[in-house]
């Protein structure tokens, strides 16, 4: 082949595949390198509330997302994107930038450029010790947690020894003593949550186990959901 493309591959090419294409090996990587290294890149993003993400094209080399960056693509995020919203729009954006990539590469148009490696950081794999909610960060920083991992994993708690997996959410300010994770407020929509620094997490979306993932508006209908329950 003239050139090898990859995306979303998820391993690291043997050397003598690298060398082999006359225009090389080149990756669409679901961020703005050198930030976002890595096998979550779009997840992380929203975990840690950033305001913008993006494609870039890249020179594949024996490092994770470490070769010479060729083109980029930018999309700012909103409050109601999540892991699904994200990976659809950059799955276009993305798709553009290779044949862009390609288009230019032929005729010898595109610059590469080094990644700076102490503007890098490392987007791990999303397992179940990520996932779990901890009560004691603020809503904001669970809300982006919930935002992340859907619609999969998917944040989740126990609710009186039961998995509860939180689908929607935002965050509100409140004044209360109670502790963090306690459902401070129950109403036809929705739960309340408290959380650190004055804040708490108002849920709207669920699936507890052994239920069918609803709005926690249809989830009352037939079920209960208690104030004063401390979630963990």
């Amino acid at each position: 082949p003239d050139l090898i493309a990859v995306v979303a591959y998820g391993k690291i090419l043997p050397e003598y595949v690298l060398n082999y294409p006359k225009y090389g090996c080149i990756n669409v990587h679901g961020s703005l390198l050198p930030k976002y290294r890595g096998a979550a890149p779009m997840q992380w993003c929203l975990i840690n509330g950033e305001e913008k993400t993006g494609v870039t094209t890249m020179y594949m080399e024996k490092g994770l997302d470490t070769g010479d960056m060729l083109l980029k693509a930018e999309i700012d995020l909103t409050e109601d994107d999540n892991y699904e919203t994200v990976h659809d729009k950059l799955n276009i954006l993305g798709a553009n930038l290779l044949v862009e990539t390609i288009s230019l590469l032929e005729k010898g148009e595109v610059e590469r450029i080094k990644q700076d490696d102490s503007l890098s950081c490392y987007s791990p794999m999303i397992d179940k010790s990520n996932s779990k909610i901890d009560w004691s960060k603020s809503a904001e920083d669970i809300k982006n947690l919930v935002r992340g991992l859907y619609p999969f994993p998917r944040a989740y708690t126990m609710y009186c020894e039961k998995l509860l997996k939180i689908e929607k959410a935002k965050a509100v300010k409140i004044n209360c003593d109670a502790v963090c994770g306690t459902i401070i407020k129950v109403d036809k929509k929705s739960f309340t949550v408290k959380c650190a620094n004055s804040t708490a997490l108002e849920v709207t979306q669920i699936q507890m186990e052994g239920k069918k993932s609803m709005p926690v508006e249809s989830f009352l209908l037939g079920n209960c959901i208690e104030e004063g329950i401390v979630l963990n």
